[in-house]
């Protein structure tokens, strides 16, 4: 599996909807970049993987940075980092959590409606599922996204997914 390892300073967005990015060069990115799919493992300074995509910004790629991600690991904007990238490889371009992944095996019809969702909104699902550590809340938010997907026939409407969530997360 193709690896890489380069040095890279951290860099804020001049926008409000992202706040940190670590540039990659293109020739670097390039290397990773499979036809449409851009996903890639990145390790800054060797912790958690983060995983993500080589995001087209200019002359670079910029991979984002969490705000909560800088803090837990005493970063600051401009703090130069070692970047070690691979290629991922994984079917949805993150990890799944257990609870979910169960769900999906299990649940013939919600999995069928899953997988009709494109790669962005099947890892939007995932995310929901996996921001929660407590395996009994990412399993009431697996149950109401499988709900969802076959009360609307595939067609997510993030509202009722939601109500559906509170729903799931106040039974006991």
């Amino acid at each position: 599996m193709k690896k890489m390892t380069l040095k890279a300073p951290i860099l804020k967005f001049e926008s409000d909807l992202w706040s940190y990015y670590v540039a990659i060069p293109k020739k670097v990115g390039n290397q990773f970049i499979e036809g449409e799919d851009r996903r890639v493992i990145c390790k800054i300074n060797n912790g958690t993987p983060i995983h993500s995509a080589l995001m087209p910004k200019g002359e670079v790629y910029s991979i984002y940075v969490k705000k909560e991600f800088m803090r837990k690991n005493g970063l600051e904007e401009g703090d130069e980092v070692d970047i070690q990238l691979k290629k991922d490889k994984s079917e949805y371009g993150m990890p799944v959590p257990e609870s979910f992944q169960v769900l999906l095996d299990q649940d013939t019809e919600g999995s069928m409606y899953f997988h009709e969702l494109t790669k962005g909104k099947q890892r939007t699902l995932i995310h929901i599922v996996g921001k929660v550590k407590n395996v009994d809340s990412q399993l009431a938010k697996g149950l109401a996204i499988m709900h969802h997907l076959k009360e609307a026939k595939g067609e997510l409407d993030f509202k009722r997914l939601n109500v559906l969530i509170k729903e799931y997360n106040n039974r006991k």
